[in-house]
């Protein structure tokens, strides 16, 4: 139960997370977990693994089931603003169920820690240090036998929604900058409603509700910012960006959201870099940000499990 009065409110992002002037604070959404299991409707398997003792970083991960080959790897980061949300949020737990299973992947879903605990860029760190740990099955004499039996690491995706989707980005093009040092094979990335920004506004950006808490979102994950053209959110200012280390890239947007153009404008992005890979944008009309977590029996939310499956499937 909150105790604090009204009075004692700093700051309060609506949805996301309130801030008292002793310091406390209250996540408001995101906070629920489930456990891992056995899915009765798909068969699908899956446990969370430790995969830094030092900074217990978790990775739920999935088996689909009756897998008697080694699959296609997707290494999944999760939404939520890099401030809510785990990789044990129901939605998550649902959604990568049933990505496991129509699509036949294993699935490395990563529990990054977020702020204000810890604020960016610890996020990235952690989920580098989660592809790193991926890459110790290469020769399947990792620390985890799903991964030594059944993982393919020649066929490697990266995805993610919203922030998760702007972390498989970065990771991305470390991938392409470390790339020597790596033994997986990046195959592409699949960027579902991309969190990214920028200081100008483009499209109709100004007249979306969610303008007015960008900026309170982005610099309470980033204290130390240097602002909405900073090279994390915003792809448009990186230089690395032509290192991305995959030769596909799927991007989802969706009509309603206000992330919609920063998505469409991705490919334009990668175009004037000289990036020589391939990028497929698809919006999906009549739909809001995440719309497949929360309604995944929608028409919509089916058709884009299948378009993530054809992706993976057709490497």
């Amino acid at each position: 139960m909150d105790s604090h009065s009204p009075d004692q409110i700093l700051k309060e992002i609506p949805g996301l997370i309130r801030v008292y002037k002793d310091g406390r604070f209250q996540k408001l959404s995101g906070t629920d977990v489930v456990p891992a299991g056995i899915d009765p409707a798909s068969g699908v398997q899956s446990k969370d693994v430790v995969i830094s003792p030092e900074t217990k970083i978790f990775a739920r991960l999935y088996l689909p089931k009756t897998t008697t080959k080694k699959l296609p790897l997707l290494i999944y980061y999760h939404g939520g603003g890099f401030v809510i949300e785990t990789a044990a949020s129901p939605v998550y737990h649902n959604f990568l169920n049933l990505v496991a299973a129509e699509s036949n992947v294993v699935i490395v879903s990563v529990d990054y820690r977020t702020a204000p605990e810890h604020v960016l860029p610890t996020c990235f760190d952690d989920s580098w240090e989660a592809i790193k740990w991926v890459a110790q099955h290469i020769n399947s004499n990792g620390p985890e036998p799903w991964l030594n039996d059944y993982a393919d690491l020649q066929q490697v995706f990266f995805s993610g929604d919203s922030a998760g989707a702007n972390i498989s980005h970065h990771m991305a093009i470390r991938v392409g900058l470390e790339k020597p040092g790596l033994s997986i094979f990046l195959r592409g990335i699949i960027l579902l409603h991309p969190y990214f920004w920028g200081k100008d506004r483009i499209g109709s950006e100004d007249e979306h509700p969610w303008n007015a808490s960008m900026e309170d979102i982005w610099t309470f994950a980033h204290p130390g910012t240097s602002g909405f053209d900073d090279p994390w959110i915003n792809p448009d200012m990186d230089p690395k960006i032509s290192d991305l280390g995959c030769s596909r890239v799927l991007v989802c947007v969706a009509e309603k959201d206000i992330f919609k153009h920063r998505g469409l404008y991705y490919k334009d992005i990668l175009d004037k870099t000289g990036w020589k890979g391939n990028i497929e944008v698809i919006e999906d009309k009549g739909e809001d940000h995440v719309f497949f977590l929360f309604k995944p029996a929608a028409e919509s939310a089916c058709t884009l499990r299948k378009r993530i499956c054809t992706f993976i499937n057709d490497a």
